[in-house]
């Protein structure tokens, strides 16, 4: 769960009237120090620095992307390939630029608009499928101030839902369901033969299952 930057350097800890050397990681630059060590978990404290971004860097950033956007209109390389490469995003690189929705359901690669950050969303409104946008920057999910651009892959449009072509949304809504009527009866099920204390205060509340107080 941690920054590989900043694991490799706290796992390595040994001492702890020590202090780590300056680490750099995505959030800034560390110095860590190792509290405690038991088998394969470390407890540790940290002092970050986050690097101010100055409006030249800013710049930079956008006019790079600008020129790399043209290169992609000029079909000099995909979209795709251009991420793989060139990103510095470590959560899409990978896949090719491909952003993915982490919902209940499970890591899927559709967003609703309102899912989608501000930002983004704000920038891909407009576009045509295919189309990339114009340079823009944001903070990302981690609050680091960052510069991108993003290519619309596709868009479904409001319309009433079928089996063929949402299949996996409609699975979803009755799974959930289903699994609300299971927890349910199972809660209610219990209810009968579990005793709890409940303080005087809390007594008169109007609780979603009843039968807690008898």
């Amino acid at each position: 769960m941690l920054d590989p930057a900043f694991a490799n350097v706290a796992f390595s800890l040994t001492d702890p009237k020590k202090v780590s050397k300056i680490v750099e990681s995505e959030f800034g630059f560390h110095i860590i120090q190792l509290i405690d060590k038991r088998g394969e978990k470390i407890k540790v404290r940290h002092i970050l620095r986050k690097p101010v971004v100055g409006d030249d860097a800013v710049t930079k950033a956008l006019e790079r992307l600008d020129s790399i956007r043209n290169d992609i209109l000029a079909e000099k390389f995909t979209f795709e390939a251009a991420a793989s490469v060139i990103s510095d995003d470590k959560d899409t690189r990978n896949n090719h630029g491909l952003m993915a929705n982490a919902t209940q359901d499970g890591r899927t690669s559709r967003f609703k608009m309102e899912e989608l950050p501000a930002d983004i969303a704000k920038a891909v409104d407009r576009l045509q499928v295919g189309e990339i946008s114009a340079p823009f920057q944001m903070i990302n999910e981690r609050g680091k101030k960052v510069c991108a651009i993003a290519k619309l892959k596709n868009r479904i449009e409001g319309h009433k839902a079928t089996i063929t072509e949402d299949f996996q949304i409609l699975k979803n809504v009755v799974m959930n369901k289903r699994r609300e009527e299971v927890l349910h009866d199972w809660v209610v099920k219990r209810i009968k033969s579990t005793y709890v204390r409940i303080n005087d205060r809390y007594r008169n509340c109007n609780f979603q299952y009843e039968g807690w107080v008898r």
